[in-house]
């Protein structure tokens, strides 16, 4: 389906690949993209998603982090390879510092909390480099900045967790345990 450019665009319609598993939730921010005026595709596992942006590289892209096939970071490190020029958001329901500058560091431009809708992820795709987020309204809790912490350490040891709980000194399966649930508030 096919829809008028958004402003300023020229006549070319802006592309957007959505990659995310959870299908209602796929199809809902395709239809309101649409909506918004982008020429979606979508894919719902990783190996679809790399493979779309193989076939054609968009010019947008909303990427889960999390998907059953895999990490959405290297859909994401694909797509900057293929479309240098391309604007990346990460979507994610295990949100943490650590991911999301390993995010931004692959060709992020910005990295969301689920759940998001559709007026969150436009303004994050369309947002200028002055353009600055607001600050949080709550700081983090002791519990999350633990989290925080071990989610860093995760990702400088390439989330191998072996390693990463001898560095904190804890055990494997403890250190399984925290890395499965949701961050705290």
């Amino acid at each position: 389906m096919m829809i008028d450019a958004p402003v300023g665009t020229g006549a070319d319609p802006k592309t957007l690949l959505i990659v995310d598993d959870d299908k209602p939730f796929l199809q809902r921010i395709a239809r309101a993209m649409e909506s918004r005026g982008f020429l979606v595709e979508t894919a719902d596992s990783i190996a679809d998603g790399m493979a779309k942006v193989d076939a054609n590289p968009p010019q947008y892209a909303v990427v889960d982090m999390r998907l059953g096939d895999g990490n959405g970071l290297d859909v994401i490190e694909l797509l900057r390879t293929r479309r240098p020029d391309s604007r990346a958001v990460v979507l994610t329901g295990y949100g943490n510092i650590a991911t999301a500058v390993t995010a931004v560091k692959l060709g992020a431009i910005d990295y969301l909390s689920k759940p998001s809708d559709a007026d969150d992820i436009l303004r994050a795709l369309t947002q200028g480099p002055a353009d600055k987020a607001p600050p949080p309204d709550n700081p983090m809790s002791a519990d999350r900045v633990r989290w925080e912490h071990i989610q860093r350490v995760y990702e400088l040891c390439e989330r191998n967790v072996s390693e990463t709980a001898r560095r904190l000194n804890m055990h494997r399966r403890t250190l399984q345990r925290i890395l499965a649930k949701r961050a705290p508030r």
